[in-house]
């Protein structure tokens, strides 16, 4: 069986959050763990729920650098403390279809993508004991992370294999279909979910989905069919309906504290709705000291933060963010030429410049570090997001993040009505609606005249550093080579056309028998 097509083997990977024992004599009907064949009653499909929901929190697994490659080598981040996946995303000319992240982003997708099959098909076979309002809203949930998956698939690699029903045989003639007909399988997908999945307030827990992010998904999948007034129509959905509001004032557990609006958003325990931050749509929840409540594979922090311990009289500390290593370091572009005084997203609460050596031991305590020739800036010290800091007494060494991800909130949501706007010609609504942002950041407001897909990718990065996966948002609008020649020197000469796409697995073209899976061009 292991030689058979390794989509199957993903499929059936997946299916291990469900699966059980087989019975025994005893006749056993164990119900802590379950097959599709016994999704029957509520109590298992909320389990395949969980196990769908850990699969897709699971999303950078696989080699450490895996999250970082998705910012290297791209406008805003050169390696730092690299590891084997993260060097062919730097130096282009190393990519190749024996890629260790494509493989790993592949494989999770199609995990991803059989597990929410599995319990669509097992909600609507009719051999169930739920209600149809409960069927309607487990595929409705199901719906939405598959759509989640194929959009990020299609990203890197463009065209791939289809996959609506569970895999439960052997098979080798997977094809890919065209990057068109996966993007109208995410809206269709996603215009269910979005009509039937609870909004934020009637939610049955805080970290299920809900509508309005299969709302700002599906206008993102709108946008990428190069339909950009159905893209406007679904942001302005969220922006209109009052649910959601920009963060202006100062709240939460640090509120008295030394900070901003902005920089609330991002302390632990300020992230959810619940905690007071309005803009929050879809945040993934993680719980420090609850068995299955962190992701073993979330290292944002040693991702995000420079290895500053390294440093001679320096050491970790709380206020500092906890331990990171270094793994990017954001461009010259990034550090020095993309904000302007006063933006409050540049505030010392926002992006950390200065260091100051805080152990007592050290004879230059409470001494500024300087960088000078000896200080590596490449890893050790330099300016960076302070998005990512999070500390625990019982992981000082910093393995994990254990902090909350926002993957979708409304400051995006304007930038994205913004984006829609643009490509409709209509230069005015699209400035308005970047205003608000830099209204919110301190900012004077720009004209419509000002108003280009360059502008737009800026004010993303300025607003939404650390949170998007940058790579993505460059591949998604065509511009990753031309921002990468202009504002990454170190990754400028070895990248090309060829780059705007992910090879795809050679391993999966290699046992794919029965059909071509054919490759990207260049791989």
């Amino acid at each position: 069986m292991k030689k058979f097509f390794s989509l199957l083997a993903i499929g059936l990977i997946s299916m291990l959050s469900f699966n059980s024992c087989k019975k025994t004599f005893l006749n056993e009907d164990v119900r802590s763990k379950y097959t599709p064949a016994n999704l029957t009653d509520v109590l298992s499909f909320e389990a395949a729920i969980a196990g769908l929901q850990t699969i897709v929190r699971n999303q950078y697994e696989g080699d450490q650098g895996i999250m970082a490659l998705l910012q290297t080598g791209t406008d805003v981040a050169r390696n730092g403390q690299t590891t084997t996946a993260m060097a062919p995303y730097e130096t282009y000319s190393l990519m190749n279809s024996q890629d260790v992240a494509s493989l790993s982003f592949w494989r999770w997708g199609y995990q991803v993508i059989n597990a929410s099959n599995v319990i669509i098909q097992s909600a609507q076979s009719g051999a169930t004991s739920l209600t149809p309002a409960q069927i309607t809203s487990y595929v409705a949930e199901a719906k939405f992370f598959r759509a989640y998956a194929y959009n990020f698939l299609s990203t890197l690699f463009g065209g791939v294999p289809i996959l609506t029903a569970p895999v439960s045989a052997p098979k080798i003639d997977y094809v890919r279909a065209p990057v068109d007909s996966v993007i109208s399988l995410q809206i269709n997908d996603l215009v269910f979910a979005a009509a039937n999945l609870p909004d934020a307030a009637h939610v049955v827990a805080e970290g299920r989905i809900n509508s309005a992010a299969a709302t700002q998904l599906l206008g993102l999948s709108y946008l990428r069919a190069n339909k950009p007034a159905l893209a406007e129509a679904q942001f302005g959905k969220i922006i209109t309906s009052g649910t959601y509001k920009l963060v202006t004032n100062r709240y939460g557990i640090k509120a008295t504290s030394p900070g901003d609006p902005f920089s609330d958003m991002f302390v632990y325990g300020n992230m959810r709705r619940s905690q007071g931050n309005t803009e929050a749509i879809w945040v993934v929840e993680e719980a420090p000291n609850v068995p299955g409540g962190v992701s073993p594979t979330d290292q944002h922090r040693r991702v995000w933060l420079p290895f500053y311990v390294k440093v001679g009289g320096m050491a970790v500390a709380d206020s500092l963010g906890g331990r990171g290593i270094g793994r990017i370091r954001p461009t010259n572009w990034w550090t020095y030429n993309l904000y302007t005084a006063g933006d409050m997203r540049n505030s010392k609460y926002n992006i950390r410049r200065q260091y100051y050596y805080n152990d007592p031991a050290s004879p230059k305590y409470g001494q500024r570090v300087i960088v000078t020739g000896a200080t590596d800036t490449i890893q050790n010290i330099y300016a960076h997001s302070t998005k990512w800091y999070s500390y625990n007494d019982f992981d000082p060494f910093g393995t994990l993040t254990y902090k909350d991800r926002i993957y979708m909130r409304l400051g995006e949501t304007y930038l994205l009505l913004a984006e829609a706007q643009f490509k409709q010609g209509n230069t005015a609504d699209a400035a308005a609606n970047i205003n608000v942002i830099r209204t919110r950041a301190n900012l004077p407001g720009i004209q419509p005249s000002d108003v280009t897909i360059d502008l737009i990718l800026d004010e993303r990065c300025r607003e939404l550093i650390g949170e998007e996966d940058r790579r993505t948002t460059l591949m998604r609008t065509g511009t990753l080579v031309e921002r990468v020649q202009k504002y990454n020197p170190t990754s400028a000469g070895s990248i090309k056309a060829t780059n705007m796409l992910l090879p795809i697995p050679q391993s999966e073209i290699d046992v794919n028998k029965g059909a071509v899976l054919t490759q990207n061009p260049g791989y």
